[in-house]
């Protein structure tokens, strides 16, 4: 079977999705163009009324959904939200509640997110944190080429808003795609690997970087279990807590903020729900609490990687 890339994993979901449903249709900066390549061929695809470029104006292209359409928006990079924050937290996540179940809004949002190699700090950061705190959002991250297509799929068929966060530096994984009309359901998270000395729970991009880590790790004996949400909301929280039950320490991989991220609201519930599971605290690895730097030594210096998670576990393990 051949192997698909993160980014064409990406592509075949869209395409798949637009074939399968007439009132699905995308519409973003740089959609036609296919600036990133998870776009491109689907304007010729399937014309200018399902594949739409807009202006360069996010607050204006976020709210089609309740007119009966199932929308697809590409934000291009997910630092652009800001610009959009009144349309996405405090309409689309809100108004299917406000009107008790009468109004759908069955939107996916994509964007790029991460540092991608000196893009500086408006166009390198991860947000998904902002929106932990707005009920009525989906967040999904993921890490996996098969995981991007189907969670995707998932994502555009759901009757809820969902944000879909794809990070740059996956775009050329490559594995082999499941058959079929593949589908991840939304809140299930996957063991990436099986261990038993502690617990990794990478979100993202940092699933790459966790099993890196867990592979030095093993040479010398440390056995080390990557577990990956792969949506943050909803969130599998039994997964979580059964791997920290079986290991009892936990070390929490992200490339988001130390400072009221999202490691910070997994240590949390860890430690509300598990703490007689724990032999230690739970270590955070995030990246620092800086403006991403568009200089790539200072990048390098900023964003946590699979060396920063291999020195947290060997200090959980105690070699």
């Amino acid at each position: 079977m051949a192997q698909v890339s993160y980014i064409q994993a990406i592509n075949q979901a869209m395409d798949e999705e637009l074939a399968r449903d007439p009132l699905t249709f995308v519409m973003g900066e740089d959609v036609v163009l296919a600036a990133f390549g998870a776009t491109r061929g689907l304007h010729k695809k399937y014309g200018s009324g399902r594949v739409r470029n807009t202006p360069i104006s996010e607050a204006g292209f976020v709210g089609a959904a309740m007119a009966g359409t199932r929308p697809i928006c590409e934000v291009e990079f997910a630092s652009f939200f800001y610009c959009a924050m009144d349309q996405v937290c405090n309409q689309a996540a809100k108004l299917r509640y406000m009107s008790g179940g009468q109004a759908r809004l069955p939107i996916t949002f994509r964007a790029v997110y991460g540092a991608v190699g000196g893009a500086a700090a408006q166009h390198s950061e991860t947000v998904y944190a902002q929106f932990l705190s707005v009920p009525g959002l989906k967040l999904a991250m993921p890490s996996s080429p098969s995981d991007a297509k189907g969670i995707l799929k998932s994502a555009i068929r759901d009757d809820s808003p969902v944000i879909v966060f794809e990070h740059l530096a996956l775009g050329r994984l490559r594995e082999e795609m499941p058959p079929g009309d593949h589908l991840v359901p939304l809140g299930k998270g996957a063991i990436k690997r099986a261990g038993d000395n502690v617990t990794v729970v990478a979100i993202g991009a940092m699933v790459p970087k966790a099993l890196k880590a867990a592979e030095r790790l093993a040479a010398d004996g440390i056995s080390v279990e990557v577990v990956d949400p792969r949506t943050l909301v909803p969130l599998d929280e039994d997964m979580i807590l059964q791997s920290v039950a079986k290991t009892n320490r936990v070390v929490i991989a992200d490339e988001g903020h130390l400072r009221g991220g999202a490691a910070a609201d997994l240590s949390a519930l860890i430690v509300e729900k598990g703490f007689d599971l724990l032999d230690a605290p739970p270590r955070r690895v995030t990246s620092l609490d800086v403006p991403i730097p568009f200089s790539p030594p200072l990048e390098k210096a900023a964003i946590a990687d699979d060396a920063r998670i291999e020195a947290a576990v060997r200090e959980l393990a105690g070699r």
